[in-house]
């Protein structure tokens, strides 16, 4: 068990495959909650995410669990559900992400849950929420970016068809908001005592994402529309190409606006009516990005940045994944760490992204294989060495094949 985080002692059952289910363990994990990763017998599927793999297993899916341990347990076996039963009792939250009514036909919904244990928190996530016309429906990341709206503002405006981002938003929000859930509802059980269910959606993430275009789209009536890198309530505000790369401008309020035109030698933009306050610039953003864009051309992207810099407007270089790892602000932060895993070896895996100041929280242990601590888990759960012998023998628990 964990003893670093502000979350040391507090332990979550995570019955989650694929992402949204996993990243908000991850996050408790990180912050030093003691997460045991519940497996069916096949395992999570994102351990079949491959290639790329580390030793025969998937990168993808230890990118997702480091910090968790591992139980195989068939909940379809009547002996692996008294199993996890058994588990809830000592349980502060259990994380799934199963299709709507797939606990409650196991034996294992909410109200079954909340009578073994009535502190507990039981955090659901789904692709659309366990209510409305959609709950019944499986969901993916791809297809709530479409249905919630975040596809319609991403890419370039007038380009060949919708874009999805580049990173699944709305499984990784989902999974944060899903975290910030557990933590509120154990707040509140500070004060009364009792759990309750949380309940969130890669839809509603997808929304929330939305929040400026919402707004905007509210106020005037008006969807708002894809416009590139470009901000649509400041300017300049965007991506602008140089000698040898691409730069972020952002030049967000008067103040660092008036310096631009000075660092990149255009000191008669201050005294040019479309430009002169922010909505001229918002009105006249292509003219303006367009006399830039021909002087930010002509000299590469780490004088521009020094230049910015010195002139106090924010700026800054687009990295591919690799470069943004070896950074010196990412090296400073701890936001590339090395894990010990079972078979792979040293892992290389992202670090935590909440510093504290007391209780820091740590990336602890690699992925488990699958099971790695089915034996374990049991045994600090008060199986006993023939109970846990009995369950591997009638296969409602698996163990791993291969531990350090």
């Amino acid at each position: 068990m964990a003893d670093f985080g502000p979350l040391s002692g507090f332990r979550v059952l995570e019955l989650a495959h694929i992402m949204a289910g996993p990243v908000c363990g991850r996050l408790l994990a990180n912050l030093g909650a003691d997460v045991i990763k519940i497996e069916g017998p096949e395992g999570d599927p994102a351990r079949n995410y491959r290639p790329p793999e580390l030793a025969g297993e998937s990168a993808a899916f230890m990118a997702l669990n480091v910090g968790k341990r591992s139980l195989s347990l068939d909940l379809k076996h009547p002996s692996g559900r008294d199993v996890l039963l058994r588990l809830v009792e000592n349980a502060d939250a259990l994380i799934e992400n199963f299709r709507t009514g797939t606990m409650a036909r196991l034996g294992l919904g909410y109200e079954r849950l909340s009578e073994i244990n009535p502190r507990l928190i039981a955090c659901e996530i789904s692709g659309f929420g366990r209510t409305g016309p959609l709950a019944e429906r499986g969901g993916f990341d791809l297809i709530a970016q479409g249905l919630s709206g975040v596809m319609s503002l991403t890419g370039e405006a007038g380009a060949l068809g919708p874009m999805k981002c580049g990173v699944p938003v709305t499984d990784i929000t989902a999974g944060v908001l899903a975290a910030v859930g557990v933590l509120a509802a154990s707040h509140e059980r500070q004060k009364s005592g009792r759990g309750q269910r949380v309940d969130t959606s890669l839809f509603e993430a997808g929304l929330f994402q939305t929040l400026w275009a919402s707004g905007m789209s509210l106020a005037t009536g008006e969807a708002t529309v894809a416009q590139g890198t470009a901000h649509p309530l400041t300017a300049p505000y965007q991506t602008f190409a140089t000698a040898d790369g691409w730069i972020n401008v952002g030049a967000a309020n008067e103040m660092t606006w008036r310096r631009v035109p000075e660092v990149v030698g255009l000191p008669e933009l201050l005294n040019d009516p479309r430009f002169t306050v922010n909505p001229d610039r918002v009105a006249h953003r292509e003219e303006l990005a367009a006399i830039l864009q021909a002087k930010l051309r002509i000299r590469p992207t780490a004088h521009w940045i020094e230049a910015f810099d010195l002139a106090g407007v924010p700026a800054g270089p687009v990295l591919d994944v690799l470069e943004a790892h070896r950074h010196p602000q990412a090296v400073a932060r701890d936001m590339v760490v090395e894990t010990s895993h079972a078979t792979a070896g040293l892992v290389p895996t992202l670090g935590v992204p909440i510093k504290f100041s007391r209780t820091p929280g740590a990336v602890g242990r690699a992925a488990p294989l699958l099971g790695q601590h089915s034996r374990q888990v049991l045994a600090e759960s008060g199986f006993s060495a023939a109970e846990i012998d009995r369950l591997l023998s009638e296969r409602a628990i698996l163990e791993a094949r291969h531990t350090s």
